[in-house]
Formats: C-alpha cells, structure tokens, sequence
C-alpha cells in the first residue's frame, strides 16, 4: 500500500518531508520520504490511497488508559456487574474509539481478571479492531485499598510478590502498583497517602525484573513519588505531588533522579477535567495546577502521554482535548506531536517497534486535514488510520485503493 500525502512529520521535532510517501509492505513500514523517492521502490501494482494536501504522521500513543471502565460516575460499576462477553464487547467499542481518534498503541493499567489481556489477544487475532494493548492486569494494592475491587489486593511482600507473578503469568506487559491511593475508591487512603513502603515497592520491580516487565506507579502524594522513584520503577502515573489536602511539595531532588533514571511521567490527563477547572477556576490557578508538567519538562524527566479513559468523565473519543492542554501550557505544537509518539513510544519500550516514520518500523500511521504543526485541532480531521499494517477508514473511502 502506497499513502501519498502533502506533509510527512516523522515523529521527532524538526523532522519532516513535503510532498512525500510512505511504502507498506507485510504491516511494516518500507519507505518513507519524498514521493518521487518513495514511488521508485514501489510495485505498478500497489494499492494507493492518495491524500493531497494532508498530513501524514506516526499513530498517536495514549499511555494511560482503562477500556474495562466507562467513564461513567462509578466507572468501574458495569466492569463488576457484566459477564466476560459483554465486558469484551464494550472494551472492543472503546478500543475502535481511540482507533478512530488516530491512537494505534494504549497502555492498559488496570482492569480484573485479565480482561484487557483478553482484548488484546482478540486484536492481535484480527477479531477486532484496536490499537496495540499493552496490559497490566489487576493492580497491586493493600487490603481495602485503591481499586481493591480489581482483585489485586495483597497484603505483604510475600503476597506481592506472587501478584507479580500471577500478574506475568497471564501474559502482563507491564505491573501496576498504587502506590498511593485514588480518588474512586470509597473508604480507601486518600489521593496523597502513600500506600506501600519503599521497600515493598522495590520488592515489586525486583520480581517484575525477573519477568522483564516494567513497573507503573500510580502515585498523587509526593512521598509515594519519592518512594517509587526509589524503588525503581519504569514510570509514575500523575504524579501531582500532593503533600495533604490542601498542599502540594515538589521536589526537585526526586524529579532530578527521575531524569537521571529516565523514569518517565504519564500527566493522565483528560481534555474535560482542564476545561472545566480553567472555566471554574480561572486561568492563573488553572496553570498552577498543570504547570507541574512544564516545570518536570525543564528538568529533563521524560514525559508520557496519557488521558486515564476510563474514569469519570474522562471519554475514549477526546484523546486531542489532552494534548490542547499541553499547548495551552506553551509547549509548541511540533513538540507536542513528538510526546504523543517518538517520545512516549520511548517511554514504553517502543521505540524500535513504534512512534516514528522510518522502515521497518510498524506501520502505525495516521493521515490529517491540514497541518497540526499550526494548529493542533488539526489531528481531529482524520482521514486514515493504519494500525500495524492494517487500514481504517474514519471519514470514508474517498480515495483510490
């Protein structure tokens, strides 16, 4: 297949070809650069979808993201309530929603009984229609703690240690730890209350280390941060640096060791809740609670890209509602592009899978309206999305196969 479009962005800042094509053979990428280039390596025969005038970019990431809840205001309610086929069923519905949004990869951290391990297997199969998963299965949390209804609760090392397994075993991609607790969880610890000690985190990494799995840590309260950075974890969720109800403590020697480690940070943001704390509270605390992003940014921690879909109100078709946040904070739009896929793919450990334009990289690819380099609001003019290969159509056939 043969997609011509009027702008390449390969995926790092800077990087970028007009006029230009990119080649897929077997749901890999064979060529990419100008079209002339592109065209001389290409086969009579060939399908083409041609698009002039679009931009054609590396699929977006989304490495934070629920598809067994609904969003709703006890998002996990119909997850708890609903057999294993109709849960598969809903998940495949949001799963082709990020699709049509140009995600082709999400970072799944967090269900019960391995269903987001159940949807990828029915993805990968060709049963449906998704982005690539990445799973974590039930996440590691003390008795009565956050998200204990997800069946990952565990009550020491030992207990811990054995969820990693149990969690490995079933095919996890990644473990996820509470490190701290959350705000749906009725009765639980609080949103800035640490939640496992250091040690025990370490213990987590230790045995996910024997299974070479990365650890995610979802962490609000400063202490459960320093503790995970500690620990060694592969990435902090959140990561508000809460110091109590009301405060807020960050520290620059952890975020430091952050960047040292290259410990990456998923904001897991969604497009509605910025919205309506800037129209609620007004511009100047609306930056101060977001600039935690810019101020890890200036310290060199890497950051991951994410919107935790899922929990209330935070929908699976609003994926660029989240990156507009990171605009309005004055990131440039070309850098923006850059975080929601060469630099997230990194985070994940995708770089040589995903995340840029270049052969022999997955053809994870999304073609746009317009120039989202001027105007982020361009990537929601989706014109095609290919996923490991494969082509979606989401504003209709229209062009030439």
């Amino acid at each position: 297949m043969l997609i011509t479009v009027g702008a390449l962005l390969y995926g790092p800042v800077g990087e970028h070809t007009t006029d230009a094509a990119v080649l897929v053979e077997d749901g890999r990428i064979a060529a990419a650069g100008p079209r002339e280039e592109v065209l001389a390596q290409t086969s009579p025969s060939a399908a083409r979808r041609d698009h002039p005038g679009a931009t054609l970019l590396p699929g977006l990431i989304d490495g934070h993201v629920h598809l067994s809840f609904d969003a709703g205001p006890e998002p996990y309610r119909a997850l708890l309530e609903s057999d294993p086929p109709t849960l598969l069923e809903a998940m495949a519905r949001r799963a082709e929603q990020l699709l049509a949004c140009g995600v082709t990869t999400v970072r799944d951290l967090g269900d019960r009984e391995a269903a987001a391990i159940r949807l990828r297997a029915a993805v990968t199969a060709g049963r449906v229609r998704g982005p690539r998963i990445l799973a974590a299965g039930s996440p590691l949390t003390p008795p009565g703690g956050h998200c204990w209804f997800l069946g990952g609760e565990v009550a020491d090392e030992a207990a811990l240690r054995a969820m990693v397994r149990r969690n490995a075993e079933a095919g996890a991609d990644v473990i996820k730890v509470m490190a701290s607790g959350g705000h749906i969880t009725e009765g639980g610890a609080a949103m800035w209350e640490s939640q496992f000690s250091t040690a025990q985190l370490a213990a987590a990494v230790d045995e996910a280390r024997r299974y070479g799995l990365p650890v995610a840590a979802h962490a609000h309260g400063a202490r459960s941060i320093a503790s995970a950075v500690a620990a060694g974890v592969g990435t902090v969720e959140h990561c508000l640096w809460l110091a109590g109800p009301d405060g807020v403590d960050r520290r620059t020697d952890v975020a430091a060791a952050m960047a040292h480690q290259g410990i990456a940070v998923c904001g897991s943001l969604c497009g509605h809740d910025w919205r309506t704390r800037l129209e609620r509270d007004g511009p100047a605390a609306t930056r101060a609670f977001y600039d935690r992003l810019s101020w890890l940014d200036g310290l060199g921690v890497p950051l991951l890209t994410g919107t935790d879909a899922g929990i209330p109100q935070a929908a699976f078709d609003d994926y660029v509602g989240m990156l507009e946040l990171y605009t309005w904070l004055g990131f440039p739009a070309e850098r923006v592009i850059e975080l929601a896929t060469a630099a997230s793919a990194r985070a994940l450990g995708l770089a040589a899978t995903t995340g840029r334009i270049a052969p022999g990289l997955d053809a994870d690819l999304l073609v746009v309206d317009g120039d989202p380099r001027a105007d982020l609001s361009a990537l929601r003019a989706v014109r095609l999305v290919v996923a490991r290969g494969e082509p979606y159509d989401v504003a209709g056939p229209g062009e030439r196969a």
